[in-house]
């Protein structure tokens, strides 16, 4: 299998005070790529070169620790993950606290949205698995489908966005990122994992991925990444919460023009919650067809 070709398309971050992304450009960023990204074997993904402005990237880099960190996490399970150690954003300087912050934020959601086609999509403020990954020579991760239910947040999990930060990466180095089909019996990408290059992808039982042969970089280099997964909340929720609108009330001392108001929005999503949803549908529809009174604002 050869190198994965990819194409070069830069998100549209602006540095000059600090981190901002235009809520209205990360939309139509997204939307632009999305048809190569759902439509892409064997499970909906993409591979973008210089994925963010490349003065963000190399301050990324400058900012990586070198030191190991209070509450790193090791991993030397062999094809389970061998030689390598996770980062968490909490424990490293401002500058890194911010760029994660950042990528949870509701720009970059709306960017991934709008490339995926997965609406209401979360960040994890709490980086299970994600934050910053980093393996040594020798080290590996087999070929997985991830975790697919965050149990600290009781979210599921529905995509992956991984940023690398390999400078004068070398292809004999090792360390591709491979994409099976669901079979397991074709490998269908393998993509370098060379500076400020970004995968992302669906997080589906069958999205099987890795790098699960051994590094083989010179003893002071490194893979480093950046890892971060997004969430949905499950539909099944409504089977327990009820799905009203927002829930107004009054004070005591209020007129009787507030209070009527109050108990008229409570009647109305008593009625949502308790009637059928055939019949409510139904109600809203006579209620429009009669004639309202218009309001005209003072002047």
């Amino acid at each position: 299998m050869s190198i994965l070709d990819t194409q070069s398309s830069t998100l549209p971050i602006q540095l000059e005070h600090g981190l901002f992304l235009d809520p209205k450009k990360a939309r139509e960023f997204g939307e632009k790529l999305s048809g190569q990204y759902c439509f892409a074997e064997p499970y909906p993904h993409i591979v973008l070169d210089n994925f963010l402005p490349n003065q963000l990237a190399e301050n990324i880099l400058q900012n990586f620790p070198s030191e190991v960190l209070r509450g790193d996490k090791f991993f030397e399970s062999d094809y389970y993950g061998l030689h390598k150690r996770q980062i968490f954003p909490v424990n490293c300087n401002d500058y890194i606290r911010n760029l994660f912050n950042f990528l949870n934020s509701s720009s970059v959601l709306q960017f991934l949205e709008s490339l995926t086609q997965i609406k209401g999509l979360i960040p994890d403020p709490h980086f299970d698995g994600g934050g910053f990954h980093e393996t040594s020579r020798g080290g590996k991760l087999g070929i997985h489908a991830d975790f697919r239910i965050n149990k600290q947040l009781h979210l599921n999990r529905r995509l992956n966005m991984i940023i690398y930060l390999n400078k004068d990466w070398e292809e004999d180095y090792g360390g591709c990122l491979e994409i099976w089909d669901k079979s397991m019996k074709n490998k269908i990408h393998s993509i370098l994992p060379v500076f400020n290059k970004c995968v992302i992808f669906n997080t589906d039982a069958t999205s099987y991925h890795g790098h699960p042969d051994p590094l083989n970089t010179p003893e002071n280099i490194t893979r480093k990444s950046i890892a971060l997964y997004y969430y949905t909340a499950s539909k099944s929720v409504y089977d327990e919460t009820s799905d009203h609108s927002t829930m107004y009330v009054s004070r005591p001392g209020d007129n009787i023009n507030i209070r009527k108001q109050v108990i008229k929005t409570k009647a109305r999503e008593y009625l949502k919650d308790w009637l059928p949803p055939i019949f409510f549908r139904k109600l809203r529809q006579l209620k429009k067809s009669l004639p309202s009174k218009q309001i005209v604002a003072p002047e």
